[in-house]
């Protein structure tokens, strides 16, 4: 059975009268992870196409990009998305939801963020509500502001772009040590890993922009050291 076939039987609760972050809370403790998963990336990017007042075609076409969705399961997704994107309020019960389903594991939360980061700018404007969106959620899954101006760095041109900070590191770390972050970062961000820790298969896309950030990232240091 698909990840969306799966959602909607998860959806079927709501014929019962339960919201949609009602049956989020109680598939977050559910020890498969990636339906709850996929309904909080489709939760919180409908909102953040919704952060700037509206939703346009672009940032629903790169809400697509960033999840694949199979033509038959279409549906399936339009209707959490369209429930989703109602309106901005209540974007930081799922922010926090999700953020206690992976506890001390922040790299799923990673990979949404740039998610969302691409759908922000998908219509190629970068409007302040969008910013305080995001950096919203970042604080909620506990990222300090290194991080979070890192991962705005890959998506967000003017934005300005730190290396150290795409590694997660300070500029006075040893190379040894800079060289291993990387490498951390490197399988981490490999699908096989993401799909371990509960993202699912659909959303592995994801990393694909992560892994060329994280290599240049590297090589601009090593070539600052040379």
């Amino acid at each position: 059975m698909s990840i969306w076939s799966r959602i909607a039987e998860a959806l079927a609760a709501l014929t019962a009268g339960e919201g949609l972050s009602a049956v989020f809370e109680k598939l977050r403790t559910s020890p498969d992870r990636t339906v709850a998963f996929a309904i909080a990336v489709i939760a919180l990017g409908a909102k953040m196409a919704k952060a700037d007042g509206i939703v346009t075609r672009d940032e629903v076409v790169a809400f697509r990009e960033v999840f694949v969705i199979p033509p038959e399961e279409e549906e399936n997704a339009a209707r959490v998305f369209n429930l989703a994107r109602q309106d901005v309020a209540g974007y930081e019960s799922y922010a926090r939801q999700i953020k206690a389903m992976f506890g001390d594991d922040d790299r799923p939360l990673c990979h949404l963020m740039e998610g969302l980061f691409q759908i922000a700018m998908a219509d190629g404007v970068y409007h302040p509500k969008e910013d305080d969106f995001l950096l919203n959620v970042a604080e909620i899954f506990g990222f300090d502001d290194r991080r979070f101006r890192g991962i705005r760095a890959q998506f967000v041109t003017e934005a300005e772009r730190d290396p150290y900070d795409v590694l997660g590191v300070l500029p006075e770390t040893p190379m040894d040590e800079v060289r291993s972050a990387w490498r951390q970062l490197v399988r981490d961000t490999h699908p096989d890993q993401m799909i371990a820790r509960g993202v699912p298969e659909e959303a592995v896309k994801l990393a694909e922009r992560r892994m060329v950030a994280i290599n240049r990232a590297w090589e601009e240091i090593q070539g600052a050291r040379r």
